[in-house]
C-alpha cells in the first residue's frame, strides 16, 4: 500500500504514463474532487471522460512531457510540467494534489496550451 504522498503522486504519474486508467482510478478516494478549468469533477465516474481525453491526447505518436519542478510538504504536492503531443503545445501544466490515508482527495489541474496547426 501507498503511504505518501510522494508515493501517491508518483503512482499516478506512472499510471498516466502508461495510459493504466484503473490504477489511475485507484489512488483517488472515493469522494474525490479534479479540479480543472472547465470545472469540478466529483467522484471516479465523473473524471474518466477527462482521463480518458487525455489519455487520447497523449497517447498519440510523439507525445513528451516533463516535470520541471515538484513540491511535496506532508499531504500536499505541485507538480509543473511542459509537454507536446500532435495536437498541442503545452507551454505549461499544472498538477496540485491533497493525499489523505494514502488516497488523493483533491487535485487541481491547470495548463496553458497552444494548439497546432
Amino acid at each position: 500500500m501507498m503511504t505518501s504522498t510522494k508515493e501517491v503522486v508518483d503512482y499516478h504519474r506512472t499510471s498516466f504514463a502508461e495510459g493504466n486508467l484503473d490504477g489511475i482510478l485507484s489512488g483517488y478516494a472515493e469522494d474525490a474532487v479534479l479540479f480543472t478549468p472547465e470545472g469540478a469533477l466529483m467522484g471516479a465516474e465523473a473524471m474518466k471522460p477527462f482521463i480518458r481525453a487525455m489519455f487520447a491526447e497523449f497517447g498519440k505518436p510523439g507525445a513528451t512531457s516533463t516535470v520541471q519542478h515538484q513540491s511535496v510538504e506532508g499531504d500536499y504536492a505541485y507538480t509543473l510540467w511542459t509537454a507536446e503531443t500532435a495536437d498541442n503545445v503545452y507551454e505549461f501544466g499544472t498538477d496540485t494534489f491533497v493525499v489523505r490515508e494514502g488516497k488523493i482527495v483533491a487535485q487541481s489541474f491547470a495548463a496553458k496550451l497552444v494548439p497546432k496547426g
